[in-house]
C-alpha cells in the first residue's frame, strides 16, 4: 500500500516518538551506549557541540579499560603527532594532576613525541568524570539493553533494564556492539578466511615457534588449557576471538599491597602444560609483562610474545553472543584463571625460583578499586562483533591504499593480534591466531592510514540514525589495528561530533556533509591528514638481518654473550644485528646480564660502539662495564637515542684495551626504567 502520509507530518511524527511523547520516555539529542573510552570521548564532544547528550552504561564502571587498569598508553606504538583531539588533552589534564600534587613523572613533558603516557586508575577516573561533569553529559550506569524500538531504519527509543531512552542520534561505543546488533545491523564476529579480502594475514597464523612439549594427557586427550587438537586449514576463517585478560595494577610496595585473593577452586593438575613448558624452556621469563606506573605501581598485561600468559585463550569466544548472566560467568572464568596462574607461578616448583620470587612481591594496590576489593571492574575485551558498514577496513586499506575522502581519523597502531587458539599437535603444542606487530619497515609504528567516516556507519536500509566507533567495519586483520584506545577515543570523538551534527540537522547519519563534518572535526583538534615521514636509510639486504661478518672491526653478536637471568629473543624491530637481539622484559631488577669476552688485536684505544633497536619504551640509562688488565670503566648508554643516519652502531665510549688481556664487556639491567637491549657490540681501533 503507497504510504500517502504528507512529509511534513512524517517528519512531526518522528520528531514525537523521538522526544518520548509516545511513551513518556527520557529524550536527548543523542545517546550513546557504552562508556569505553570511544563512549565517553563520544559524549563530551558532541556535548561541546552544543546538544544535549545521555551516556549509559551497562555495568557500574566508566571509563573501560582506560580507567580499569590499562594505564600504558598503546599511543607509544602509534604516530604520536597523529594522536591528538580529546586522547590528548586528557593525558594531558592527567599530567597537570600529577604536576598540581607535586609528583614528578617518569618523563619529560616537553618530549611531547617521545614520552610514554601512564598514570594510575583512580588519577584516570577522576579526570573522566570531571570532562564528562564539564561537557553536561549525563551519565547513568548500570543500564543492560533489553530492546531496541525502530521506526524503519530509525531507532527511536531503546529500553534497559533502568529504562526508556529516545533521542535522535545514537552512538553504539560498547566493545561488543550490543545496541547495534539489537538494532538489526549486519556483523561479523570472528575471523575472515584469505580469500574472503584477499588478506595475506588473514585465516591461521602461526608465527610462535613450537614447543617440543605433549599437549595430551595419558589417555591421548588434550590437557587443560589446550583448546584444540585441530586448529582447522590455515587458509580458513572461524568465529574465534583474540584472548581476553584483565589489566591487573599491582605493586610491590608493602605500605599499598594487598596480597591476590586466593583461587576459589585452585587444581595444579590445570598447569600440566605449562609445567611441560618450563622443563624444555632454556631462557624462562616472567609470563606476565609488567609495565611501570606513577605511584611505584605495575600494569600487568598479558604478554603477546610469551607462549602462557594472562589471558584465558578461548574464554572470550562466547562472550559477545551471551546474556547478562552468561557474560558474569565468563568474566568469573576469566578472574579466577587469573588468580590460579598467579597462585601457581608463585608457589609451583616447576618455576624457577627467581620468577616465583619476582612475581610473589606483587599485589594489588590499596588504593585502586576500593569497591570491588582492588580488582580491576573491567575485562579486556579486544575484540568483539563488527558490523558490515558502508565501508570494510581491510589489510589494503591499512598497507597499500592509506588515502580516504572522508577521514575521520588517522591510525597508525600496527596490525597486532594475541592468540587465538592453543593447538595440540602430533609432536608438540603450538600458539595460532597472533599477528606479531606488522610495522613499518625500520620504524617503531604501523602503518599510518585514514579511518573513513563510512566504516562508522551502517548501511542506510539498516539504520540510519546510529554510529558505530568501536565496534566498526572493519576485518579481523585491520581491527588488530584499530583495536587499541587512543583509536577508539579518536573515533568516538569524531562520531560524537557526527551525531551532534546530525541531529542539529534532522539528517540520516549517512548523509552529513563531509565538508561540514571536516570542519568541526578540525575544531576540536583532530588531525586528519596522513603525515608525511621522513626518508629512511638504505635497509640491510637479507632476511636475517645484518651478517656481523660483513662489519669492521671486532663485532660481538648477542649469540655470542654469556647470560645470567631471563632474556628474551626478538626479531621485531629492524634493522638488527645477526637473527635478533635480546631484551629483559623491562624488569629492571638487576637480574639479567650478558657478558662479552674477547682480546684486543693490539694495545691501544679503542672505540666501543652498541647496536640495538632505538624507541621510546627503551632504557635511558643501561649500565655497562669494561673490564680489561685489573681496569674497570663504567658507562651508561640511553638506549632511547637513534643511531646515526645510515649507521648500525652508536659510539657509547672510548677506553685503553691491553693485547695481553681478556676483555669483558658486560650489560646488566640494574635499576633501569625501561627494555634493555642487547644486540651487538663493536670495538674498533681508535681512528677508524
Amino acid at each position: 500500500m503507497k504510504n500517502t502520509t504528507p512529509p511534513l507530518l512524517a517528519v512531526l511524527c518522528v520528531f514525537a516518538i523521538l522526544r518520548g511523547s509516545a511513551s513518556g520516555a527520557a529524550g536527548v539529542d543523542v545517546v550513546v551506549y557504552g562508556a569505553t573510552p570511544g563512549g565517553f570521548c563520544a559524549a563530551i564532544a558532541a556535548a561541546r557541540e552544543g546538544v544535549s547528550v545521555s551516556l549509559i552504561e551497562p555495568t557500574g564502571h566508566i571509563g573501560g579499560v582506560n580507567t580499569g587498569g590499562l594505564c600504558f598508553s598503546d599511543s607509544n606504538q602509534t604516530i604520536r603527532n597523529t594522536v591528538c583531539g580529546l586522547f590528548e588533552e586528557w593525558h594531558e589534564r592527567i599530567e597537570r594532576d600529577y604536576q598540581s600534587r607535586g609528583i614528578a613523572l617518569p618523563y619529560k613533558v616537553a618530549e611531547k613525541d617521545h614520552r610514554p603516557w601512564t598514570y594510575e586508575p583512580h588519577v584516570a577516573a577522576k579526570i573522566t568524570r570531571q570532562m564528562l561533569d564539564e561537557a553536561g553529559v549525563k551519565v547513568l550506569t548500570k543500564q543492560v539493553l533489553k530492546s531496541v524500538t525502530k521506526n524503519g531504519a530509525r531507532v527511536t527509543r531503546i529500553v534497559t533494564s533502568g529504562g526508556e531512552f529516545a533521542a535522535r542520534v545514537f552512538i553504539d561505543a560498547t566493545y561488543e556492539g550490543d545496541l547495534m546488533a539489537a538494532a538489526g545491523v549486519s556483523w561479523s564476529i570472528g575471523r575472515e578466511g584469505r580469500g574472503e579480502f584477499g588478506e595475506p594475514l588473514a585465516g591461521k597464523q602461526h608465527p610462535k615457534p613450537k614447543m617440543n612439549i605433549s599437549g595430551l594427557d595419558a589417555d591421548g586427550k588434550p590437557l587443560p588449557l589446550i583448546t584444540t587438537a585441530d586448529a582447522g586449514p590455515d587458509e580458513d576463517g572461524d568465529r574465534r576471538v583474540m584472548v581476553y585478560s584483565f589489566r591487573l595494577c599491582l605493586t610491590g610496595d608493602p605500605a599499598n599491597r594487598v596480597p591476590l585473593p586466593e583461587p576459589a577452586h585452585y587444581d595444579p593438575a590445570r598447569f600440566e602444560v605449562v609445567r611441560r613448558y618450563f622443563a624444555q624452556e632454556k631462557r624462562p621469563v616472567l609470563l606476565w609483562d609488567l609495565y611501570p606506573l606513577p605511584g611505584g605501581k605495575f600494569d600487568a598485561n598479558n604478554g603477546i610474545g610469551k607462549q602462557f600468559s594472562m589471558g584465558l585463550v578461548g574464554g572470550g569466544n562466547e562472550w559477545c553472543e551471551a546474556d547478562e548472566a552468561g557474560r558474569a560467568k565468563i568474566w568469573e572464568a576469566h578472574k579466577q584463571y587469573t588468580l590460579e596462574l598467579y597462585h601457581f607461578l608463585t608457589t609451583d616448583g616447576a618455576v624457577p625460583g627467581n620468577l616465583r620470587t619476582q612475581l610473589g612481591e606483587l599485589g594489588l594496590c590499596r588504593d585502586e578499586f576500593p569497591g570491588e576489593d582492588h580488582w580491576p571492574p573491567q575485562l579486556y575485551v579486544r575484540e568483539g562483533r563488527r558490523m558490515k558498514g558502508e565501508h570494510v577496513l581491510t589489510q589494503k586499506d591499512i598497507m597499500e591504499q592509506p588515502d580516504k575522502k572522508d577521514a575521520v581519523a588517522v591510525a597508525s597502531f600496527p596490525i597486532d593480534s594475541h592468540d587465538c587458539q592453543r593447538v595440540a599437535l602430533k609432536d608438540g603444542v603450538i600458539n595460532e591466531g597472533t599477528i606479531i606487530p606488522v610495522r613499518m619497515k625500520g620504524r617503531a609504528h604501523g602503518y599510518p592510514y585514514h579511518v573513513p567516516y563510512r566504516s562508522l556507519t551502517p548501511k542506510p536500509a539498516e539504520c540510519d540514525n546510529l554510529l558505530v566507533p568501536v565496534a566498526l567495519s572493519a576485518t579481523h586483520v585491520a581491527y588488530c589495528s584499530l583495536r587499541v584506545e587512543p583509536t577508539w577515543m579518536m573515533l568516538g570523538q569524531s562520531a560524537g561530533i557526527a551525531a551532534a551534527l546530525a541531529a542539529k540537522q534532522n539528517l540520516p547519519v549517512q548523509r552529513l556533509p563531509y565538508v561540514a563534518l571536516r570542519e568541526r572535526l578540525l575544531a576540536q583538534r583532530q588531525v586528519l591528514d596522513l603525515p608525511m615521514l621522513p626518508d629512511l636509510p638504505p635497509e640491510p639486504k637479507g632476511e636475517a638481518g645484518i651478517d656481523p661478518k660483513t662489519l669492521p672491526g671486532i663485532v660481538l653478536d648477542d649469540a655470542q654473550a654469556t647470560l645470567t637471568g631471563a632474556w628474551s629473543t626478538s626479531a621485531n624491530f629492524r634493522p638488527h644485528i645477526g637473527a635478533g637481539y635480546l631484551h629483559d622484559d623491562r624488569r629492571g631488577d638487576g637480574s639479567c646480564s650478558a657478558t662479552f669476552r674477547f682480546k684486543a688485536p693490539k694495545t691501544g684505544r679503542y672505540e666501543v660502539r652498541m647496536a640495538y633497536s632505538a624507541h621510546e619504551t627503551r632504557a635511558k640509562s643501561v649500565p655497562l662495564t669494561i673490564q680489561c688488565g685489573g681496569k674497570t670503566m663504567s658507562l651508561t648508554v640511553d638506549q632511547t637515542k637513534p643511531m646515526p643516519a645510515g649507521e648500525a652502531f652508536r659510539a657509547v665510549g672510548s677506553v685503553d684495551l691491553d693485547a695481553d688481556g681478556e676483555v669483558a664487556i658486560t650489560i646488566r639491567n640494574t635499576e633501569t626504567d625501561g627494555f634493555v637491549i642487547v644486540d651487538a657490540l663493536q670495538v674498533l681501533a681508535a681512528g677508524n
